[in-house]
């Protein structure tokens, strides 16, 4: 069975920052919109965009324009994908 080491390494480092593995958590409750993750953090517009791309770009997160809002849901195919790579890592 061939891994796809760089798409899970892209997800896991998308992940690896603090205020991204947050966002991804808050989007564990359902779609949220920009400005709803916005007022969570101390952060700027365009830092929030920074972080969802590098979550979109990992696959880990769909994003969708409503209006002027972007509204943001977590993928749960990639999510599958990663959290059955990570269960199928048996360190014993």
């Amino acid at each position: 069975m061939k891994s796809d080491y760089k798409g899970y390494a892209s997800m896991m480092k998308a992940l690896g920052d603090e205020t991204r593995l947050k966002i991804f958590h808050m989007l564990a409750e359902g779609e949220l919109c920009a400005c709803k993750v916005l007022e969570e953090f101390n952060i700027t517009q365009p830092t929030l965009s920074y972080h969802m791309k590098i979550l979109c770009d990992s696959g880990l997160v769909n994003g969708r324009r409503d209006g002027i809002w972007m509204r943001y849901t977590i993928n749960k195919e990639t999510y599958d994908r990663l959290k059955g790579f990570i269960d199928n890592v048996d360190p014993s």
